[in-house]
């Protein structure tokens, strides 16, 4: 993302309830994507938030025996690889936006792959970070790998982080990036169940908690049976803010609604530094506190008579 050296007060971020489709090609795809995009456009989005799992419709391209096996459709998707790129390079650049892509399921050149974010500038440059932890169904496939690597970049002068789904279930990861400055955690999200709709939007909540921050989840939505990691899609997109005096009581800030694309807020960082001098509690700076050699381990003990 593009560096500035002016922290706004205020920064407007929409995020995607995004619907799977079955594209017939590539066009296809790059259409859908620049009719969405337009949409957050016209709703007044500096940055604009996709799903995580985004590439894999792109499997929707191939004949039924590929898109209906995952391995035969991740190996096919990466012809797409740099057009993918090059369309959200273009697609963020013609329309002066922050683009988070979703992700895209990356064959490391082993055969192997991960399941990376990229965030693209209004001026056509990109970063990228890779999902660090695994969730079963990826573990199961035997080819998707963990990322190494937490990054922390820019964003029209806020410093943002993105944890991919599973990622934003894990609050040490996320605290790192929120100490090397991350004030906007973006969570692209894809869940088949709502208990695991459940499981990511309790962990963006607590992520936002412990860190002051806000958070963008982007997620799938609908069914495609011909794909078996985009069968199923349920959960809802949000922005999420600490939980405290002058944010929202219950920390959602606004989420879609029924068949809604986008759910839009323009997020208030001179108000989210301010609350730390009046905040009821300070989760973030108490963090330390945890580290003292009493709770290092907790013991068993019994009670006396």
């Amino acid at each position: 993302m593009t560096q500035s050296h002016e922290r706004p007060a205020a920064l407007k971020v929409a995020v995607a309830k995004y619907t799977i489709d079955a594209p017939a090609d590539f066009d296809a795809f790059a259409r859908k994507q620049a009719q969405w995009l337009d949409e957050a456009q016209a709703l007044g989005a500096r940055i604009a938030v996709l799903p995580e799992y985004l590439s894999l419709e792109l499997a929707a391209t191939f004949d039924d025996a590929i898109r209906a096996d995952l391995h035969a459709s991740l190996a096919a998707t990466q012809r797409y690889h740099g057009a993918f790129v090059e369309l959200f390079s273009r697609l963020a650049r013609e329309r002066a936006m922050h683009v988070v892509a979703g992700t895209f399921l990356l064959d490391t050149g082993r055969g192997r792959y991960r399941n990376r974010s990229y965030a693209f500038a209004p001026d056509g440059a990109h970063v990228w970070q890779d999902k660090l932890r695994l969730t079963g169904f990826e573990k199961h496939t035997g080819v998707i790998e963990s990322g190494d690597e937490l990054k922390v970049f820019e964003t029209d002068g806020v410093r943002g982080a993105i944890a991919v789904c599973y990622d934003s279930e894990f609050p040490l990861p996320v605290r790192a990036q929120c100490e090397a400055g991350a004030r906007l955690l973006i969570v692209p999200s894809c869940t088949d169940t709502d208990a695991g709709a459940t499981r990511v939007r309790v962990g963006c909540l607590a992520r936002a908690l412990e860190n002051r921050c806000f958070v963008a989840q982007s997620v799938t939505a609908g069914e495609a049976p011909w794909n078996p990691a985009l069968d199923v899609n349920t959960g809802e997109a949000a922005l999420i803010a600490p939980m405290d005096v002058g944010l929202p009581h219950d920390g959602m800030v606004v989420q879609t609604r029924g068949e809604q694309h986008w759910a839009v807020a323009t997020l208030d960082f001179g108000a989210l530094e301010a609350s730390r001098a009046h905040a009821q509690v300070s989760n973030d700076r108490d963090w330390a506190a945890q580290y003292f050699p009493s709770v290092a381990r907790a013991k068993v003990v019994r009670a006396a008579a």
